[in-house]
């Protein structure tokens, strides 16, 4: 008697001694197979498994166009923003904080308000002249965050830096570490699918580790920023490095995620000499699918130009989105400076509201029944108000009949 199993076009075939299935080799094959997972990991070699890991190799030659295009790119937002009134560079620096904070959460499952994190902001740059109450200590964190990474992005990184921002993110957590490296025996894997069907992306080096991994990583950090004996000097391939680099050392029990793409926009902020104006998590946050398929093929290997491709695509775009978002806010401030004679106190309340959820806007559009919702005021009112402003090149309207909807006009 022969036994097959087929799976994925392949066969195999047990014999055994009296022509009965071997039930050990049937077990084996179920094993290998049916238990995809655990033995993929078992069997495959991670980057940081192998012998030339740290040591990372790759080619420019099909991306030199895209980092010649960010230089450019990077050096116009900068001449910009010195051409603005300080109020509107302001304003456009705040929303591109707010963006990077709330987007880099969003990716790891975090959902926070968008006004939660904007006053926590305001309260740390001492815009608040009376400091506003947060109750939710996750979007003050992240705003810390976001504001020490700017504020400290030529500095040196050290344990201390990096534990002080797992500190901001879960200072308040009884579940997690806050500023320890992770110590558990268990491993660290990055896991997705429900219980019973998990896909494990990938396996970070065991905990005992983590401490000699993350001196070695930030003393790579330290000598490869500018005038440093192994200076990298283009920020978005030192940016990708270290992105990657950290991801999988993975060295804190929550939070790897949230401090990389810090350390990544430190990365490019340190090299280019200034803060750095784009939120890379907003474009990372547009397709997450793609950057954790990105990050799961990198860290199969020690050669990563494939990688660089993303990340430098991810970066370049990001450039794009934050010239979108100083137009945006210029244009906002020309409204309400244009116009401020002309809108009632209904209109202004729901333009800041269009206003303050940015370049991707109030979702849905707005409508007549959320307008009365927001300014508590008659259909016939909030119909009225909609079309003035529309006539006045404010909104532009979109659908029909009983299902007009409104968005922010671009300029």
């Amino acid at each position: 008697m022969v036994q097959t199993i087929k799976l994925n076009c392949y066969k195999f075939q047990i014999h055994s001694k009296y022509h009965e299935p071997n039930n050990f080799a049937n077990r084996l094959i179920k094993w290998l197979f049916f238990e995809p997972n655990k033995w993929y990991i078992r069997l495959m070699q991670y980057n940081w498994e192998l012998p030339t890991w740290p040591n990372f190799t790759f080619s420019t030659r099909e991306i030199e166009h895209q980092l010649y295009d960010f230089a450019q790119e990077t050096g116009e937002v900068n001449a910009l923003l010195k051409l603005l009134p300080e109020d509107v560079g302001r304003e456009a620096l705040l929303e591109t904080i707010l963006s990077e904070a709330i987007k880099t959460s969003e990716i790891e499952g975090e959902f926070l308000s968008r006004k939660d994190v904007m006053s926590s902001i305001k309260n740390n740059l001492g815009l608040n002249k009376t400091p506003d109450i947060i109750k939710d200590k996750r979007a003050s964190g992240i705003a810390n965050l976001m504001i020490d990474v700017r504020n400290t992005f030529s500095d040196v990184l050290s344990n201390e830096t990096l534990w002080n921002w797992h500190n901001y993110l879960f200072g308040e957590s009884k579940h997690i570490a806050a500023g320890a490296w992770r110590k558990s025996d268990d491993p660290m894997q990055v896991v997705s699918g429900s219980f019973g069907k998990e896909e494990v992306h990938f396996e970070a080096p065991p905990s005992a580790r983590v401490v000699g991994e993350m001196k070695a990583f930030i003393t790579w950090f330290n000598e490869t920023k500018p005038f440093g004996p192994k200076e990298i000097k283009d920020p978005l391939i030192r940016a990708a490095i270290a992105h990657l680099y950290f991801e999988t050392i993975h060295p804190f029990e929550d939070g790897n995620g949230r401090i990389g793409r810090a350390i990544a926009e430190k990365a490019i902020s340190q090299t280019l000499g200034r803060p750095v104006m784009l939120s890379l998590s907003k474009t990372i946050e547009g397709n997450r699918s793609a950057y954790y398929q990105a990050l799961k093929v990198a860290q199969r290997s020690n050669e990563i130009t494939e990688w660089l491709k993303f990340f430098v695509t991810v970066a370049l775009q990001a450039q794009f989105d934050a010239k979108k978002m100083i137009d945006f806010t210029l244009n906002k401030i020309k409204v309400f400076d244009l116009f401020k004679e002309k809108l009632n106190h209904r209109q202004k309340k729901v333009l800041h509201k269009m206003y303050s959820f940015g370049v991707d806007g109030f979702e849905g559009g707005m409508t007549a029944k959320k307008y009365i919702s927001i300014t508590k005021t008659s259909k016939a009112t909030a119909t009225r108000d909609l079309q003035e402003l529309e006539s006045l090149g404010i909104l532009a309207a979109f659908g029909g009949g009983r299902n007009i909807h409104y968005k922010i006009k671009e300029s």
